[in-house]
């Protein structure tokens, strides 16, 4: 199959679907402009700010991708191009998009709040709590992991010098980024700058930035101690108004990750119509089964398992993620100017990530004898595919070292951008567990009070975090695929019982949301049947037990709170706060 044929024909069905598909939804829902939203009712100059459309549109895209729509489609690509490229387009017009959009309007219509208080109000106070429990564990994998990930991208690194130049260039360029959003942020919000004219000196800017950290970068420090400064700093980030630091830094980077989309496409299609050959040699179906995997350190079989679940696990952000839910009800909800601007952030911001994700299938498929002989590090296969292509436009055959280089500097810096908005969703998560329905922060009384402060929310959330990522947070991040889609499966399950609650047609949900909940199922079983496997036959290790005691975990999570949604939504019960 054509690599430029794929990518073209999966956009327009992607650019069809936003089009005829999120229209139906916002009648259907009744996306209603006359409405103030929360950014406006309860703005606070902290957390609640209204933002121009392209400023949160930078921030909602940014915090959802990363590296999600990369990896996902790269590891999944060990099933061929078919089941990949069918996964992406259903289930981000149906699934994914869906979610996304649900979940921003449903916490718009709840002050903001999150999913959690949506499940609180049309559920029940204890399905609440135990989403919340559950989002918050969630999160605090995710900071520990994006913590490490960043920190591995900055430090020294013992015997590769030219590693270390590299690392100590992205934590420069990261610093600089930084400080310039800073003053972009300044310049718009207190001395009324014009974005347009302060968009094109933050586009130049980022390229001084990226100049000035290539060619100059003093700062060379370990691991460990770059943890601890990204630990005061996602601290410090996370409690700031949003307008200093998170709407203005999302905004500017991303527009290195459109760049990093425009190079990528401009590879994928310059090179096909310039004569390289784009068919990839990645067979269509390789089979019911993954024989391809191995563990990168040791060399033994590593299987991503079955088609079923393991194509729906490992494509999250490319398809559907629960995370999304987390971004859209959390923080991009507090910012949103009108209630139409939700489509296009949230439905759209989805169908862009299923752009890209198809556009990494591209990338593998180029180089695909070099990714069954090893080279399976989804960021390097991503830069190296990518800047081949390019590197055969004629003009650009130089370019490939480059635009590499580029491709994983973006990928890093994304790191970080998710980092501190997953540590100022978990502050908010932690908060909501002690509020009743229908309360915010400023509402609580006595000790509550106390853990809703945000700066002690926050650095609660920053102490567990930070301390997983020192200790290593190995022995439970394989269940985090299943976990992010037990997330989109209750996000599913609270805006269906929220939407059929007040009257409004939810029938769109059912089959994303049961087809959710069963891959979430399975996945977790068959991860609980492989833990005991392995304690049963090398003995009891700290490893298997911590998986298998919270593959147990949420699995019973999930049935718990599937039993009580389902009751609501289809009628045998009542909300418990109606």
């Amino acid at each position: 199959m054509n690599a430029v044929l794929i990518l073209l024909v999966g956009c327009a069905i992607l650019l069809v679907g936003y089009i005829a598909y999120g229209g139906w939804l916002a009648k259907q829902w009744g996306v209603d402009d006359s409405r103030q939203t929360p950014a406006h009712e309860l703005e606070d100059g902290m957390d609640y700010v209204p933002a121009k459309a392209p400023v949160l549109m930078g921030h909602h895209f940014s915090s959802i991708a990363g590296a999600g729509p990369i990896n996902g489609p790269i590891q999944a690509a060990v099933f061929g191009w078919v089941p990949v490229v069918l996964w992406v387009l259903i289930g981000g017009i149906f699934f994914g998009a869906v979610h996304d959009y649900g979940s921003l309007f449903a916490s718009i219509r709840h002050k903001g709040q999150s999913i959690g208080e949506v499940i609180a109000l049309n559920i029940g106070d204890r399905a609440k709590k135990l989403f919340l429990i559950f989002s918050y564990l969630t999160l605090i994998l995710v900071v520990a992991a994006f913590a490490s990930i960043v920190a591995s991208t900055f430090c020294v690194v013992e015997g590769n010098q030219a590693s270390t130049d590299t690392n100590a260039a992205v934590a420069m360029i990261s610093i600089l980024f930084i400080v310039m959003a800073v003053l972009f942020g300044f310049f718009v919000y207190r001395r009324g700058a014009p974005l347009s004219v302060a968009t094109i000196v933050g586009v130049v800017g980022i390229v001084i930035c990226l100049f000035i950290g290539l060619n100059w970068h003093p700062i060379y420090l370990s691991s460990q101690v770059w943890m601890w400064i990204i630990g005061a700093y996602i601290l410090v980030a996370s409690v700031a108004p949003v307008w200093i630091l998170l709407q203005p830094r999302d905004y500017l980077s991303s527009f290195l990750l459109y760049a990093m989309m425009v190079i990528a496409a401009a590879g994928v299609i310059g090179a096909g119509f310039t004569g390289s050959n784009l068919d990839m040699a990645m067979p269509a179906f390789t089979g019911w089964y993954d024989n391809m995997t191995v563990n990168a350190a040791t060399g033994a079989p590593a299987s991503l398992g079955y088609v079923f679940p393991a194509l729906f696990v490992t494509i999250a952000c490319g398809a559907i993620s629960g995370f999304h839910s987390l971004v859209g009800s959390g923080t991009t909800a507090k910012q949103l100017n009108r209630e139409r601007d939700a489509k296009p952030i949230a439905y759209g911001g989805m169908l862009i990530e299923c752009a890209l994700a198809l556009v990494s299938l591209c990338a593998v498929g180029y180089i695909w004898n070099d990714y069954v002989d090893g080279l399976r590090t989804p960021t390097s296969v991503f830069a190296t595919g990518i800047s081949r292509m390019v590197a055969t436009i004629p003009g650009l055959e130089g370019t490939q070292a480059t635009v590499s280089s580029l491709l994983v500097l973006t990928v890093s810096v994304f790191c970080l951008t998710s980092l501190d908005t997953a540590t100022r969703l978990a502050r908010y998560m932690f908060q909501e567990f002690w509020l009743e329905p229908g309360q915010t922060a400023k509402d609580a009384t006595g000790f509550k009070a106390v853990l809703c402060n945000p700066v002690v929310a926050t650095g609660i959330t920053v102490v567990l975090g930070v301390g997983l990522g020192l200790g290593g947070y190995s022995t439970i991040w394989p269940l985090f695929g299943a976990a992010n889609q037990l997330l989109a499966a209750l996000a599913l399950l609270a805006v269906c019982a929220w939407l059929g609650n007040i009257g409004k047609n939810n029938k769109m949900f059912y089959i994303p949301m049961l087809f959710m909940l069963v891959v979430t199922l399975v996945s977790l079983g068959q991860t609980a049947m492989a833990k005991v496997t392995a304690i049963t036959t090398s003995g009891v290790t700290v490893a298997p037990v911590v998986q298998l005691v919270l593959a147990a975990i949420l699995f019973l999570l999930a049935l718990v709170l599937a039993v009580e949604g389902c009751q609501v939504i289809f009628g045998k019960k009542k909300p418990a706060n109606a």
